[in-house]
């Protein structure tokens, strides 16, 4: 007698899990990013790569005691570790003669809401905060440094601009058209102007600009040349597995240091597949990489290499702060088809609208069912179908694909990028 048998899964979702059932026949595999624990201890990774930064001097040789210094970190919608990386570079700094008051910690927001106290608290140490200037970048007060030598306007916020020594701290992973995060991309888009920041994004609908690409990438190298027009000194940059411990850090010149840190990202999350799925299901990774839909929108980016033609993408996302963009809502709310928001970005670029031009051509090749904290009305402002649970979602596709469709599952979306061999 033929017996199937059915396997649980968990996913994260916002700071809890929820749990699926499938059945084995369905399932062709779990896509994970590679199980790397630290190799040691996290600070001595840390301090081992200050004290070994690559094609570049020590950053206590770098300063002079009347340094003014920024420290550019990224906020609370990123998975860095702000609160064990900037201690030991202050120390550093501190050793090597720079006052308290010449060191500014700044929040790298791009375009995002501003943080609270609180917030700003708990992403910073307690020995930290407090004691030091600590300010979140504002797109309203930039200094216009000139142009890059392609035309893109480098306008910079002023505490940065205005710095002797700029150090870039961030992390590595998969992004849909930079290629990766980390490196550069803390002044490009992180304490930029709106107007430099749509200028560079707006290279997104070029070829190249892909998850995983650096090279040839047209918005990397344009992120790339902003660093450069405005100097960074020095970067500390760190990857992050899936149980966001450091299992690699990078310190020193802001492009040999990054394509280091890009190379050994690459072998954390790359994951080859033979086949594409008829449906994947995939958490971005939990809070907060599902705090909106603006940051979760990155892992259908990923997911979307999984996924065959004509396939669905289950999106199982919290979003406790909705949409997480005005402009990006506003196109949405707007838009008739899905198809609108991408030829309205053709015709103009408006930041936030890309995200509502990204999903338009997603959905123009694959369907999207969304498992969220959002009303169903919400849900299908973004063009996608609501589900009330992952095991309502699984059910909707298998009436649409037939009870053997295949399902691939991610449940680190955010930080998986499947590769096709």
């Amino acid at each position: 007698m033929f017996t199937t048998h059915t396997k649980e899964f968990t996913l994260p979702y916002g700071k809890t899990l929820v749990r699926f059932k499938l059945l084995e026949k369905n399932v062709m595999g779990t896509l994970l990013p590679k199980k790397v624990s630290p190799s040691k201890n996290e600070h001595t990774l840390i301090i081992n790569a200050l004290n070994s930064p690559i094609e570049s001097p020590l950053l206590s040789d770098i300063v002079s005691p009347k340094s003014k210094v920024a420290l550019i970190t990224s906020d609370v919608t990123r998975v860095v570790p702000s609160h064990k990386l900037i201690p030991p570079i202050i120390q550093q700094l501190r050793l090597a003669g720079v006052k308290r008051e010449n060191i500014s910690i700044i929040f790298a927001l791009g375009v995002h809401r501003k943080h609270t106290p609180d917030e700003q608290k708990r992403l910073l140490s307690k020995n930290i905060y407090g004691q030091y200037r600590v300010i979140d970048h504002s797109i309203e007060d930039c200094l216009d440094m000139g142009k890059t030598k392609n035309g893109i306007p480098v306008q910079i916020f002023r505490p940065v601009a205005e710095a002797d020594i700029r150090v870039c701290i961030g992390n590595i992973e998969p992004h849909y058209f930079a290629g990766y995060t980390g490196g550069a991309k803390s002044i490009m888009p992180g304490v930029s102007s709106r107007e430099s920041v749509s200028f560079t994004h707006k290279l997104m609908l070029l070829p190249g600009s892909i998850a995983g690409k650096l090279e040839g990438n047209p918005t990397r190298e344009a992120i790339e040349e902003v660093g450069e027009a405005v100097g960074i000194n020095f970067i500390l940059n760190v990857i992050l597995n899936s149980k966001k411990q450091i299992v690699g850090v990078v310190a020193g010149d802001r492009i040999a240091a990054h394509r280091k840190g890009c190379s050994y990202a690459d072998e954390c999350f790359k994951v080859p597949i033979k086949q594409q799925a008829d449906v994947v299901i995939v958490s971005p990774g939990g809070y907060p990489k599902d705090i909106s839909v603006y940051q979760a929108q990155k892992a259908l980016e990923n997911a979307k290499y999984a996924v065959r033609e004509r396939g669905t993408i289950i999106l199982v996302a919290e979003c406790i702060e909705g949409f997480g963009d005005k402009i990006f809502e506003q196109w949405m709310l707007e838009a008739t088809s899905f198809m609108e928001p991408v030829e309205r970005l053709k015709k103009e670029f408006i930041l936030g609208g890309h995200k509502a031009a990204a999903i338009g051509m997603l959905l123009e090749k694959i369907k999207v069912i969304m498992v969220s904290s959002l009303s169903d009305k919400k849900v299908k402002e973004l063009f996608f179908t609501p589900a009330k649970s992952v095991d309502e979602a699984i059910s909707m596709s298998l009436q649409e694909y037939g009870q053997d469709a295949s399902f691939l599952i991610i449940p680190f979306g955010g930080i998986t990028l499947p590769s096709l061999d």
